[in-house]
């Protein structure tokens, strides 16, 4: 990897340091689903989380400083007509979280999940993807260090969620860039009579390939070009997170394209990290199988703002409260 002294060599950096699993952690755990009282295997993705919990933590599974992280961030590109939604609705919706009245609050309350909600310059919408770069390379890596500040807290399982209207057009684009294909293939419709929407993402998807060609090779340079401040903020949490044996629930369609990023940065940089659900969105189940992700569920959810990345928390809560509470039963 060549050396230039830019933003970007920092994250880079990163990637040889990667801590990877305990896996001494992991076979304690497997060792004592074996001992309990219960067919074996029975508890099935449950006792594969409190596995997981234990590998990417390096001790027994717990879940005692849960984060739920959402990064709002406003696009340029929403001025083409990819949304329903005014651009203002993303400092709404920021606002709606912060007085306790948005979905993810009653499910963190349930949860009981910290939550934190980070407003990335609203006020600054990202350039336009279809005429340039959204960021420069500066901008973005300061962004992305920004979003590593999210674990800063001590948390001990980060969920990463995104706001953004727009966002899922332009999380298309990253994947597209990604994985190949064109904007039909990653942008379809979903709902019936959408068709003119429809074609006006697939149309931005297409023009921002276009102008961007030849200069997407890099996932950082994908990230910069044709991403945004949440997706930044966002990839830069997942590498905090996995420097500092956090594991990682990864919420929806922006969220999953933001982790596409670090997954193509390097392979096994995800190992950290749970898919929350498949939503509805086109294109996101199959982002998750290229990336080997298993979603914990299909709720048919669209909503996005980090409201599955929550469920799931309360999942791999229980999953470890499965195991010690058996595991105590035994001694």
């Amino acid at each position: 990897m060549t050396i230039t002294g830019l933003p970007f060599d920092d994250f880079r950096a990163l990637l040889p340091q990667l801590p990877g699993p305990d896996a001494d952690a992991a076979a304690a755990v497997r060792r004592d689903f074996r001992r309990m009282r219960k067919p074996h295997s029975s508890l099935g993705r449950l006792e594969e989380m409190a596995e997981w919990l234990a590998a990417w933590t390096g001790r027994p599974p717990a879940v005692t400083r849960p984060l739920v992280a959402i990064f709002a961030g406003n696009h340029g590109v929403a001025r083409n007509g990819i949304s329903l939604r005014r651009p203002e609705e993303t400092a709404e919706m920021v606002e709606l979280c912060a007085a306790g009245g948005a979905a993810v609050n009653q499910i963190c309350i349930a949860h009981d999940l910290g939550l934190k909600v980070f407003d990335l310059a609203l006020d600054m919408p990202t350039a336009d993807i279809t005429e340039g770069p959204a960021l420069d390379e500066r901008a973005c890596a300061a962004t992305m260090a920004f979003g590593m500040e999210a674990v800063a807290g001590g948390a001990d399982l980060l969920c990463v969620g995104d706001l953004g209207v727009g966002n899922s057009t332009v999380a298309a684009a990253i994947l597209a860039a990604l994985f190949g294909g064109s904007g039909a293939d990653w942008v379809r419709s979903s709902h019936a009579g959408d068709g003119e929407l429809t074609a006006r993402r697939i149309a931005v998807v297409d023009r921002a390939l276009s102008v961007h060609a030849g200069r997407l090779k890099d996932p950082l340079e994908v990230l910069r070009r044709i991403g945004g401040r949440e997706f930044a903020a966002i990839a830069g949490a997942i590498l905090a997170a996995r420097i500092q044996q956090v594991p990682v629930i990864i919420d929806g369609f922006a969220a999953t394209a933001a982790a596409a990023v670090v997954h193509a940065m390097q392979p096994g940089a995800l190992d950290h990290c749970l898919a929350a659900h498949v939503s509805s969105r086109p294109g996101h189940g199959e982002a998750l199988r290229r990336m080997g992700l298993r979603p914990v569920f299909d709720l048919g959810l669209s909503h996005g703002e980090g409201t599955a990345a929550a469920l799931a928390a309360g999942v791999v809560k229980s999953a470890a409260l499965v195991h010690s509470g058996m595991s105590a039963a035994l001694h």
